[in-house]
């Protein structure tokens, strides 16, 4: 009995941490003209998330982008996550950060929700992701995806048992686009992430 109710406790949590994940995430990308990006965040429906990579700007160049999509996140009721370094993203008014590196005591304490997505492509990654302590794992890819040409997709079956598996929500990129909402619903995901498929191009 002891064991039935602890698995319908888990249950209940995971449904109540799905609810509070972004279901749409707009990822950016160096490839994308910034005009299309910021285009693409002012139509993005309320409660989504964008998380800014830009990895190769200079630190103000890449501020500079953060701060005006931030404007439009905060405007659409959005989260902005920054991709990196958790204290830098704290620092620039981020609601999150995106990567492995996990949160500190500190930024958890701020006294505001802190949201830690982390990336994962297979099994030793969905691990290393909740041992960082990442909220939400954005598993890659399930379709073959320009960003990552020649990679070997994880498809349909191999995606749905990493998600399934997973100890967190998982988010379905690579490849996903608005008309694959409800597939990778079925497949066992949160929500998806895109970047072509919301800038609105192929």
């Amino acid at each position: 009995m002891r064991q039935g109710h602890d698995k319908k406790c888990g249950q209940a949590r995971a449904s109540r941490n799905r609810a509070q994940v972004p279901a749409i995430w707009l990822m950016t990308d160096e490839r994308i003209a910034q005009a299309d990006l910021l285009h693409a965040a002012r139509r993005l429906p309320r409660g989504s998330a964008i998380v800014l990579r830009h990895y190769t700007l200079d630190d103000a160049a890449r501020r500079a982008l953060f701060d005006r999509l931030r404007t439009i996140a905060w405007r659409r009721r959005c989260l902005i996550l920054l991709a990196g370094d958790p204290v830098q993203a704290h620092a620039w008014g981020a609601d999150g950060h995106h990567g492995r590196t996990p949160a500190s005591a500190r930024i958890s304490r701020a006294g505001r929700q802190w949201l830690h997505s982390a990336p994962a492509h297979d099994s030793a990654e969905l691990k290393a992701a909740h041992r960082a302590g990442a909220a939400v794992v954005l598993l890659s890819p399930l379709f073959a995806t320009r960003s990552h040409p020649g990679g070997a997709a994880l498809g349909l079956a191999r995606f749905a048992a990493l998600a399934r598996r997973a100890p967190m929500p998982a988010i379905a990129l690579g490849g996903v686009r608005p008309r694959h909402a409800r597939l990778v619903g079925r497949l066992g995901a949160a929500g998806y992430a895109a970047i072509d498929g919301l800038i609105g191009r192929g």
